[in-house]
């Protein structure tokens, strides 16, 4: 099995070789600078560099725990407000010291690959920094994936150990585990040494949840107290020769057709895109206690949210093990919150939800979305609703660990939330049209970025890592985006989402944020379909508020669209769905080419034929 093999020193030598524009004239775009990048520099064309007073950390991501805990030591680290369980940075440090010992006893060696699969549990974020201490690869693994999509990353990954909760919910994880390795069955209780005859790189599984024997799984509690002498001075070696330029962590990218690609990202990565971060939100000058609903396994939550602050001293505030609207309530009210992160889907439930008439959110001041297309209605409302004055837009992607733009708070917060931000530190972002050349400022193109944070590669795939990293390293998004003259960007669509009716380009993002301005549209997503005399026409799936069901008809969408956009942009069909009926990834993405494919069912479009590619994920 290959492995990731290029070093962020192989990626300087490539960059060297296709050396970059000047970028002399263009300011630094930290939260530092005293200005804005606008007021000296007019962009000819759609590069920009973010230049940055503030030097990179070559740290790992247990270096830099290891210093925060120093300089915080009872400062509180995490709250999750189900176990009820609550740790300093100095009691998450020893957790943490003491995991990573005792993974040695599994027989693991630097660069093995550990899964961690399940919601948000104490558990994950213990194994997080355990596996970036003793040398080896976390996968994150989707907690909803079923057997077979389980056995594909244990398999693709040449996955040593697996670390999962017992049961969530409706999931049943023990039982998931048999179906995919049924050897399982016949291991003794509390002993989790496996032989798979389909998964053959396996050796253990580890469950937590409580502390009651599973056959053919080690009991979490008492892993954790295993480690010997050895294993300790093993550990302390690590300390000494691991380096930030290695591999950390393994994120596997939803597509909606085709297997998902393991996205290999860095410490140095890893870490530096989130103490940026940190510094754009202020968390460098101030006290923050940070409401996360998002998932673990995604970046916006290990990564934005966790790694972001421990580089910073912050605290994280973990509502539920899995999202739920009520406990997000009850996490600002009650831990006195300061800042939410959230998807759109997240703000929008609780904007809607009764609940923010019954609770106090006065304590927030900032929140970070990010995750998916962001509509501007939806902004203005968390802005005026929330009070957010302090609330960032985040855009970027697994593959660039994670963020790419984001907010500058010093912008005042209705221009804010106009794009997604400008370039982070020390990274390059340019529009580029099908040749990559950068497209004139205000054009649209293709976002590429390309910096310290752009993954190593896809796991064992480099045929996709060539597709999506230029040989000079620069990542291609799939992102369609414009770059304004003060450097900031707008996403506006996919370039395999752009519908082209009758020579008009029209781009479903431009038509789905119209939608989301309707007061009685909660949620939109556009696409095209075959037309006979144009080729595409504009299909928008709608979901009314709940008040508004029964009361709006197409018809009525159709005419408040006319009103307010061009006439190319108005959707010829519109189809009112409800939440149940809108197809998901794994990741709970749209499926957008499913919309499409049932569309052209529903519409009897069946043999008309499109002139263009219909939407496609690889």
């Amino acid at each position: 099995m290959r492995s990731i093999t290029i070093s962020r020193r192989l990626a300087h030598v490539l960059t060297s070789a296709h050396p970059a524009p000047s970028t002399s004239s263009i300011p630094s775009t930290d939260s530092h600078h005293l200005t804005h990048p606008s007021v000296h520099h007019q962009h000819k064309n759609s590069y920009i560099h973010g230049t940055s007073n503030i030097p990179l950390r070559n740290e790992t991501l247990g270096q830099t725990l290891r210093n925060t805990t120093e300089r915080v030591p009872d400062k509180e680290f995490c709250a999750f407000l189900k176990y009820p369980l609550r740790k300093t940075y100095e009691e998450f440090y020893h957790d943490v010291r003491q995991m990573a010992a005792s993974l040695y006893t599994l027989g693991l060696e630097k660069g093995d690959r550990v899964g961690v699969w399940g919601p948000n549990y104490y558990e994950w974020v213990v194994l997080q920094y355990a596996c970036a201490f003793a040398g080896v690869i976390q996968v994150n693994v989707n907690p909803h994936y079923l057997h077979e999509e389980l056995r594909f990353v244990m398999r693709k990954t040449g996955m040593k150990v697996l670390f999962a909760p017992k049961r969530h919910k409706h999931s049943n994880y023990v039982h998931t585990l048999i179906e995919a390795m049924p050897e399982m069955r016949r291991g003794k209780p509390g002993v989790g040494h496996i032989k798979s005859h389909d998964i053959p790189e396996l050796r253990h599984i580890v469950l937590f949840g409580d502390d009651v024997p599973v056959h053919g799984a080690w009991v979490y509690s008492d892993l954790m107290k295993a480690a010997g002498t050895d294993e300790r001075a093993k550990l302390e070696d690590m300390d000494r020769k691991l380096r930030p330029d290695e591999p950390v962590n393994m994120q596997f990218t939803s597509g909606t057709t085709g297997h998902p690609k393991g996205a290999t990202l860095t410490h140095f990565g890893l870490n530096n895109n989130a103490y940026f971060a940190g510094i754009r939100l202020g968390w460098d000058r101030e006290d923050h206690r940070i409401c996360i609903p998002n998932p673990l396994y995604h970046c916006f939550g290990c990564a934005v949210g966790v790694i972001n602050a421990v580089n910073h001293g912050q605290t994280v505030i973990f509502p539920s093990k899995s999202y739920h609207v009520p406990d997000i309530f009850e996490a600002i009210q009650n831990e006195r919150c300061t800042t939410m992160f959230g998807t759109p889907t997240m703000f929008i439930d609780v904007l809607k939800s009764p609940l923010m008439k019954q609770y106090d959110t006065s304590s927030l001041r900032g929140g970070v979305i990010g995750g998916a297309p962001c509509p501007l209605a939806l902004c203005e409302k968390m802005v005026k609703e929330m009070r957010m004055t302090d609330f960032a837009v985040i855009y970027g992607s697994t593959e660039t660990s994670p963020l790419v733009t984001m907010s500058e708070l010093h912008v005042d917060p209705f221009e804010r939330i106009k794009s997604v931000g400008s370039v982070m530190p020390h990274q390059e972002i340019a529009i580029v049209d099908e040749y990559g050349v950068p497209v004139p400022t205000g054009a649209k193109g293709e976002l590429w970025s390309r910096g310290y944070s752009t993954m190593l590669g896809y796991w064992a795939d480099q045929d996709k890592t060539n597709l999506a990293i230029t040989r000079d390293r620069w990542y291609k998004s799939g992102d369609t985006a414009v770059m304004n003259e003060d450097g900031t960007i707008n996403i506006v669509g996919r370039t395999r989402d752009m519908i082209v009716k009758g020579g008009e380009n029209v781009y479903p993002t431009e038509v789905e944020q119209f939608l989301h301005k309707l007061d009685y549209v909660a949620d939109a997503h556009v696409v095209g379909v075959p037309d006979d005399r144009y080729g595409e026409n504009i299909c928008a799936w709608v979901r009314l508020r709940v008040e508004d069901e029964g009361k709006i008809t197409p018809e009525k969408i159709i005419k408040d669209c006319k009103i307010g956009m061009a006439h190319y942009k108005v959707p010829k069909y519109v189809l009112i769905k409800k939440e149940s009926e809108f197809p998901l990834t794994i990741s709970g993405k749209v499926k957008k080419f499913e919309i499409q494919k049932i569309s052209k069912e529903l519409l009897g479009l069946g043999t008309v034929k499109s002139h263009f590619t219909e939407v496609v994920d690889n």
